[in-house]
């Protein structure tokens, strides 16, 4: 086995830099100010390699803030008892850094360099870290966990100064708009995201939009599971049909789907999306209660769906951190085509454990949070699963309200969209009184009739409320449950 050379710790000195372009820079945005109007949202102090510089831009940038003139007569107050400007020479160094006008020509390339010499020193540290880390034995061995971490570090690298590129003229945001407006057309009206696979859901919202995150809430027993797992499936088989129709796959209404399922094991997710497809209770299929016709058919739909971009994550237990990693991984492997990502269910992920300090709303908080971050930076949608609070079955109308999101008003608030799944059948089914027999009274007959009377008007009927929407109208749509096959459809009587 060839053995691995060790890194040499980098000497301060020979970091890339170049603090000459600083200069020139920074006095350039004295002499001007309207190059400093441009320039202060490009670079952060931290880009800086000379310290003093770095302090220097906060400064022209707090100025800039106020609406005050920054030269080096007004930035002199801010730096009498700096020590380190002491060491240039005191305050005088202010006017040292406009004593030469070169600057003025060249200051946007240098602020492009400067960003980019700070991009490879912060490439220096992580490699540091990463190598420390690996050496560094005395805790427990985890290199799994390093490798995460290096990953999230050098993603953050890659994400850092992403403002500028953020800022769009009107013209590219009504382009897009335009683009946007035209996918929904193309696709026959109502969708202008990514397809839920039902029609009355599309009609709606519209499709799930990129970059946003859909909260799609329920209490136990609802079907919140079985109703993400039939959104998931449906998006990926369009997106394979669409392929093999040749559409191309920035117009495809489908999406290749990454689903996290931090409850279910891959095969019970696999074993449900069977049932679905072949129309084989989902039970019969574990019990193996099922005829050999029945298997065949089971054979014929698994290998229908044997290229179905629908790849599933069931490890337990992932922080907020290791989502984004995996997820940027997949969207590596798969071209960047990850379209769709699913979290089943948000209050099994974990926090950082920096920002809760055992704190479960903080963590909450900070979940939601990076699922949000997560939809905007990889511009796909994310629909992440929540529980409710028991608050619900304390009240005579069960249908689930905003505030009824359990542990945290941070979900309402960073959700684009918050949707619930409530059957009115499931809490019929438990008031079903005593079976009346022979010996009872006709009354005992009158309140099961009366009460299968009502089962049979609300079984197998769910609702889908549409709590929040940031793109329209909030209501609910009327959808067909069928709890052997675990399968969601749309409702033609409604």
């Amino acid at each position: 086995m060839a053995t691995l050379a060790l890194l040499p710790t980098p000497d301060p000195v020979s970091l890339p830099q170049n603090v000459e372009a600083e200069a020139a820079m920074l006095g350039a945005m004295m002499i001007d100010n309207r190059l400093a109007d441009d320039l202060v949202d490009r670079l952060e102090p931290i880009h800086f390699f000379e310290p003093v510089h770095g302090r220097v831009f906060a400064a022209i940038k707090t100025l800039r803030g106020n609406d005050m003139l920054a030269t080096p007569v007004t930035l002199r107050p801010m730096f009498e008892a700096d020590e380190g400007m002491r060491a240039l020479g005191g305050p005088a160094y202010l006017a040292q850094l406009t004593g030469s006008g070169a600057g003025l020509i060249g200051a946007r390339q240098f602020a492009t360099q400067i960003y980019d010499l700070a991009m490879l020193r912060a490439l220096v540290s992580v490699g540091r870290g990463l190598v420390d880390r690996a050496m560094d034995t005395s805790e427990e061995v985890n290199p799994r966990g390093q490798i995460e971490q290096a990953e999230g570090e050098l993603f953050k690298v890659a994400s850092d100064g992403g403002a500028e590129n953020s800022v769009k003229t009107f013209a590219q945001a009504t382009t897009l708009a335009v683009k946007m407006a035209e996918r929904a057309l193309n696709s026959g009206g109502h969708l202008s995201g990514v397809t839920t696979g039902l029609d009355s859901i599309n009609a709606k919202i519209g499709g799930m939009h990129h970059s946003d995150l859909m909260i799609l809430a329920g209490r136990p027993g609802m079907g919140k599971t079985s109703l993400a797992t039939n959104i998931a499936f449906n998006a990926a088989r369009r997106w394979m049909r669409d392929m093999a129709d040749g559409i191309a796959p920035a117009d495809s209404v489908g999406a290749k789907v990454a689903f996290f399922s931090l409850e279910m094991s891959a095969d019970q997710l696999a074993t449900r999306i069977l049932a679905e497809q072949s129309r084989i209770s989902s039970e019969s299929l574990r019990m193996g209660k099922i005829s050999r016709a029945e298997f065949a058919q089971l054979a014929q739909a698994a290998a229908e769906l044997e290229n179905l971009p629908l790849f599933i994550d069931d490890t337990g237990g992932l922080t907020i951190g290791a989502l984004h990693t995996r997820v940027r991984r997949l969207q590596r492997r798969h071209n960047n085509e990850i379209g769709l990502v699913v979290v089943d269910y948000l209050q099994l992920l974990t926090g950082s454990g920096k920002q809760s300090d055992g704190n479960r709303v903080q963590e909450i908080s900070e979940i939601s949070r990076g699922l949000k971050t997560l939809a905007k930076d990889l511009n796909v949608p994310v629909l992440a699963l929540s529980q409710l609070s028991r608050a619900v079955e304390q009240r005579e109308d069960k249908r689930p309200q905003l505030s009824d999101l359990r542990e945290s008003g941070s979900i309402e608030q960073d959700a684009d969209m918050v949707w619930f799944v409530y059957r009115e059948d499931y809490y019929v089914a438990a008031k079903e009184p005593k079976r009346p027999s022979d010996g009872d009274d006709s009354r005992a007959f009158e309140d099961h009739a009366k009460w299968a009377a009502e089962m049979e008007r609300v079984f197998g009927l769910a609702e889908l409320i549409v709590a929040k929407q940031r793109h329209g109208a909030t209501g609910k749509v009327m959808l067909k449950f069928e709890p052997s096959v675990t399968r969601f459809s749309d409702y033609a009587g409604y």
